[in-house]
């Protein structure tokens, strides 16, 4: 008598559990190493270790045109058999919120996005965020959550080895929740 609810997976759900031979880029990672490589559409890459295909499916999905180069022949076939399972059906519905009020926006996605589709939010203040989760606490919306990235650089010189004295700590929250119905 269980109501299950079943979505495809999203690209970070897929790479958390994609059968794997080489050790995964995890999706933490993927958005800034995308971001600092510049890849978007029609950038022609060369990924050297191809691996599980996780940085593949990443760039793939920003546009980019990969050329991948694997030595090991199990990684290659791996790496081609997630790809094509995960990118080989149709993308769902975005909805993506830089609001001051995205709460107040929230009840009117539900009509916008398809099952499955995936609600983000960025916003400056926790309470915010808050007040965003709190619109997203009903049966239509799954998976909900709210996180920050820091970026901490190291200063590396000969045997001199220390995270640096400065990182990029708070800069704003993502909330994001899956739409079910």
């Amino acid at each position: 008598g269980a109501v299950y609810t079943a979505l495809r997976p999203t690209l970070e759900d897929f790479v958390l559990e994609m059968p794997r031979g080489a050790q995964v880029i995890y999706p933490k990672d993927l958005g800034p190493i995308c971001m600092l490589a510049d890849i978007g559409p029609g950038v022609r890459v060369l990924e050297s270790g191809v691996g599980s295909g996780a940085l593949s499916m990443t760039m793939l999905r920003y546009g980019a045109e990969i050329v991948g180069y694997e030595l090991r022949e199990d990684f290659l076939n791996r790496a081609r058999t997630n790809v094509r399972s995960f990118l080989g059906e149709e993308a769902l519905g975005r909805y993506e919120l830089h609001l001051r009020e995205p709460w107040k926006v929230v009840p009117h996605a539900v009509h916008a996005l398809r099952p499955g589709g995936i609600l983000i939010a960025y916003t400056p203040s926790i309470t915010q965020a808050a007040q965003t989760r709190e619109v997203m606490a009903t049966r239509e919306w799954s998976g909900t959550r709210t996180l920050e990235v820091l970026h901490r650089g190291w200063h590396i010189e000969g045997q001199a080895v220390r995270p640096d004295h400065r990182m990029v700590a708070h800069t704003g929250f993502l909330t994001v929740g899956r739409f079910i119905g």
